[in-house]
This record gives C-alpha cells, structure tokens and sequence, in this order.
C-alpha cells in the first residue's frame, strides 16, 4: 500500500484543475508520470507560454515554429473544449501566424487574456515607426472576457466593439489604432481600468488623431493611470485626459510627463483619489501660477474632486498645488475624512493652507521629506477648523532629518487639536531622545496617545 498512487486516482478533472495552476510548459512535463498522465495536459483549460528572447535564444527559428506547432496540437487535440485562461508571453520575438493562433483561442470561450506581445521600429524619414503585433478582430466581440491584459500589443481599429462581460482591463504600452472612447464604451459591465501610455512611443504620442483619450463608462468603479518614466521622452506633445464616470469610486492618476489636460466630469461617487501629478505645461517646464488657462484647469480639476472621502497627493502635487495656492483658491473638500500628504520639509509652512481646504478632517497621515531647498524658519501659526474641532488621528512618517521641524510640526497638533486621540510617530522621524521630549509637550486634548510605532 506505500507505493500506492493516490495522486494519479483523483478524477481527472480534479486533476486538469491542478495543473492549470502551472505554467504550461511544466505541466507538459507531467505527460511522462505514467499513461494516464500522458495526454492529460492537453485537457487543461488554461494555457500560460513564454517564448521571449530570455527564455528562447536568438536565432531560433525552429524553436519558435515549434511554438506554433504546440500551440496548433494543443487546439486540435479537443477543437470543442474552452480555454478559459490565455498568458501568453513573446516580449522580444515575432511571430508569424501567431495572431491567427489567438484568434483561435478567444473563441474558444477564453475569460482570462493576457499577452505580452512585442514592438519593433524601424526609421521612416528619420522617425522611428512601430511594427507590432497587432491584437485579432474578434477580440473586439468576445461574449466571454471577463479579464483583459495586453503589454505593447497593437489595437486595431474595429468597426464595432461589444464584450457584454469585461470588467477588467489593463492596457499598458499599447499601440492605438483605436479610439479609447469606443472600447470602453463596448463594455458596458466594465469595473476596472488601467491605462499605462509608452512615453517613449513617439509614433502615438504625435499621432494628433487621438490627442484627446476620453473614458466614459457608467459602470467603472477603479480607474489608474500609473506613473510611467519615459526613457527618451523629451517633445512636447498635447493630450487630452477626459474622465466621465458617475459610478467611479476610486482613481489614481500617476502620468504628467507631458502637457497632458485632465479634464474630470460627473465623478459624484468618488470616495479616494491618490494624486501624483506635476500639472506640467510641457516637457520639464513645471506650472506656472500665473499661466491663467493652466490655473483654470487645475482649478476645475480639484473641484471635479469635490465628493472625495480619502485622498493621497505625492510632493511633486503638493509642490504644484503650492504654487497653485499663490494665485487661486484650493476649493474646500468637505467630504475628506482622510488625507495623506508626501511634504518636502520646505514647503512645511504651506501645511495650514492645505488643512483649511479640509474642515471635517479626521486622520491625516503626513510624510516628510528631506528637500535640498533652504529650508526657512518653520512657523506654524494658523490653525484651521479641523485641526481644533474634528482632527482625531496624526502620524508622522519616513525620514525626518530637520530635528527643529519635527518638534514644531508635532507640539503644532499638540497644542491646537482638542479631540486628538492619536499622535503617531514614525521611530525613522522620532528616535528615542525627540520622542521623549515630545512627550513632554503640552497637549490641548488631555486623552491623546503619542505612540512611537
């Protein structure tokens, strides 16, 4: 009974599932246990390859035909069966027929894509065109995707888009033959989006055709437009963010390596926004205050934002919404509950500004960063509403070095807020010694904690 197989007596189903936990290739390797195990591989419904340049060697043409031939054995061996989860990775290799291939597996009932295609340029009067691998048509009329993610895969143009089913979509570095308006407009359940745009493809960011990407979805809950650093990106280049989504309850908005305009409409069920934008007016040239159409966009932006309960803003937003607040007004956020800040230790003055737009404040989690830029003599002097009324949480985190501006900024919350519950000090602002004498601070709320966690 010890050398008994168990394994290999669970039904075979149970066993597909199994390895549809492993990447293809190793559940290939499986097919020499036994007989029974022999052909069960081609059962699973799921399929995960990679045939990038780091996995196959270069000057392999006979490997990578024989990609394609695995790929055809695998749908010919049960042409009725779904493939519901398609990974497929060729970074750094092009392949002819592969398209077809894919083309395939959609219809096969596919609900998880994910492809990791790859670009080529070649030079065209002296500017670099792409050659990529464009994405098949019938993927634009999937009635089963519930899952969509494509790396540097080319988007074509279709005549019409309709996936009744996809909620998630992560598009990152693709190349754009299609309007982004039309494709989320053909997912009418989609929940989830994720725009990551290639600074460095020049091709698409001069192509004035889609100068303008609008997002309009009545459904999308989670919208993110990642921070992407563009190696070679150095034009200024017009483009136009447009967000409409009524049901949209959080954004993160990373991308401002160029003149990029956002432009927010109808965001009533906003509860979080995380903020990492320079609202630059073209390449490395940062806002200015008294450019009036940058001031009435940024105005425009922040009160599209007005429903908001949670909110992060990294320095480089701190450092525009400074020079912001010179000319114009930040609009009052009354929703906000909760605010965290990333602060260069210069700009520490301006932190009563900020709190003023703020009056139901409870938790603000403020992040102090060493700034290279003199750093003038901190007075704290005026004390907003929700620091005295509605303020029940303060911590203070990363690395503060300015020992005078750490003891002002905590005897600051200290002495003004009456309902503090909770200062909380980061042990990589607050050593032992500062923390001590913070403790000996006066404090306006007799029950307030000072934790060193």
């Amino acid at each position: 009974m010890s050398g008994r197989d168990r394994i290999s007596e669970l039904p075979e189903s149970l066993l597909t599932h199994i390895l549809s936990y492993l990447p293809t290739k190793q559940s290939v390797q499986t097919s020499v246990l036994s007989k029974r195990w022999e052909n069960l591989w081609l059962s699973v419904p799921s399929l995960d390859l990679d045939c990038s340049y780091n996995v196959i060697p270069y000057d392999a043409d006979e490997v990578l035909l024989s990609f394609l031939s695995f790929i055809d054995k695998l749908l010919e061996f049960s042409p009725e069966s779904s493939l519901f989860k398609v990974k497929v990775k060729c970074r750094d290799a092009m392949i002819d027929g592969f398209r077809d291939r894919m083309g395939i597996m959609i219809n096969r009932g596919t609900q998880h894509l994910d492809v990791e295609s790859s670009t080529y340029y070649i030079e065209d009067d002296k500017f670099p065109y792409p050659i990529v691998d464009m994405m098949p048509m019938n993927l634009y009329t999937s009635r089963t995707l519930v899952y969509l993610k494509l790396s540097s895969s080319g988007l074509r143009d279709p005549a019409f888009v309709f996936m009744p089913c996809l909620k998630f979509m992560h598009l990152e570095e693709v190349k754009w033959r299609v309007h982004l308006e039309k494709l989320v407009s053909g997912c009418p359940v989609l929940e989830e989006l994720t725009l990551v745009r290639d600074l460095d493809d020049d091709y698409a960011l001069r192509n004035v055709e889609f100068g303008v990407m609008r997002v309009r979805s009545q459904s999308l809950k989670k919208f993110r437009v990642p921070l992407k650093h563009g190696r070679n990106c150095s034009s200024v280049v017009n483009c136009t963010l447009e967000i409409d989504a009524p049901g949209l309850e959080y954004m993160s908005l990373g991308e401002d390596q160029f003149d990029s305009i956002i432009v927010v409409k109808n965001l009533t069920s906003l509860l979080v926004v995380d903020l990492d934008i320079k609202f630059v007016v073209e390449f490395g040239v940062f806002f200015n205050p008294w450019n009036l159409a940058k001031r009435n966009e940024i105005g425009d932006f922040l009160n599209g934002l007005s429903s908001v309960r949670d909110m992060i803003i990294s320095a480089e937003t701190v450092k525009a919404l400074v020079r912001y607040s010179q000319v114009g007004m930040i609009p009052k956020f009354n929703n906000l509950s909760r605010l965290e800040a990333v602060f260069p230790s210069h700009l520490l003055q301006f932190l009563p500004v900020f709190l003023e737009c703020c009056p139901n404040l409870k938790h603000l989690v403020l992040k102090v960063v060493h700034s290279e830029e003199w750093e003038e003599e901190l007075e704290l002097t005026d004390v907003p509403r929700c620091v005295s009324t509605t303020l029940e949480c303060v911590e203070i985190k990363d690395k503060f070095e300015w020992e005078e501006g750490k003891m002002k900024v905590a005897s600051y919350f200290l002495e003004n807020s009456a309902v503090l519950k909770k200062l909380i000090l980061s042990p990589a602002a607050y050593d032992q010694n500062v923390y001590e004498k913070v403790n000996k601070l006066t404090k306006r709320s007799p029950g307030c904690q000072i934790i060193n966690e």
